[in-house]
């Protein structure tokens, strides 16, 4: 009984999320725009610096940028939002588990943040990998978003509930959770770039680059994150 209860609890708490956001549309159409906004930005910029300069090896990161800038916009809103209308307060006034809040809040924070890197990723494409051979298959990309994403969501929902309380919110966020995603960001990043180069480091095959870069990020999602789980309790309740 207590498995279904908890079952029910999280549903419940994600469909809340997502019928809002469906509704609103705020957090989506303000991700979005921002994500496009920002590799809109940086095709600009580097289309001055002259056919010598090979944009492709720095794109992963430039990706990369965008979807954690991005994130850390959704993150906020999304708890900013709740303690506005005193949804969370609402909450924690409710029989409800606190691991269980967690949970549902990192998993409406994962679906906002992968439905926008699927509508910006063609747009990454045209703008930076357009007709350039690759190290990869360009699908397997996929694999670091999942990476990244599940541990951006994971990690940035307690760092976002530790903030909303704060006076600078988005700059207290911004300062914890940018020194906190670097590791994730470093394998993250050269797991991708292991896909877009198509001349990686002498000795180092594509296999070794990718695999062992994703392994890390895997590694730190599973330590992180359960991390947030075993911290939120007393996060939220502070």
């Amino acid at each position: 009984m207590a498995k279904i209860s908890s079952s029910r609890q999280f549903k419940a708490i994600l469909r809340k999320d997502i019928v809002m956001e469906m509704r609103t549309g705020e957090m989506l159409t303000s991700m979005g725009l921002y994500a496009v906004l920002v590799l809109i930005v940086y095709g600009v910029a580097l289309s001055q610096a002259g056919s010598s300069f090979d944009v492709q090896r720095i794109a992963a990161g430039l990706l990369w940028l965008a979807i954690l800038f991005t994130s850390m916009l959704g993150l906020n809103r999304s708890l900013v939002h709740e303690k506005d209308q005193g949804c969370l307060d609402a909450l924690l006034l409710s029989p409800v588990d606190r691991p269980i809040i967690f949970f549902a809040k990192a998993t409406g924070n994962l679906i906002f943040l992968s439905i926008v890197e699927v509508l910006i990723l063609p747009l990454f494409y045209f703008l930076f990998l357009s007709g350039k051979p690759m190290g990869g298959p360009f699908w397997l990309i996929a694999l670091p978003l999942i990476v990244g994403s599940v541990g951006i969501a994971g990690v940035g929902t307690l760092l976002a509930t530790m903030s909303v309380n704060t006076t600078g919110k988005d700059f207290i966020l911004a300062v914890l959770f940018i020194p906190v995603m670097f590791p994730l960001l470093f394998s993250v990043v050269a797991a991708t770039s292991a896909i877009l180069i198509s001349d990686p480091i002498a000795g180092i095959t594509f296999a070794d680059a990718f695999w062992k870069s994703l392994a890390l990020g895997a590694g730190y999602d599973v330590i992180m994150v359960l991390a947030a789980f075993g911290l939120y309790e007393f996060i939220i309740g502070a």
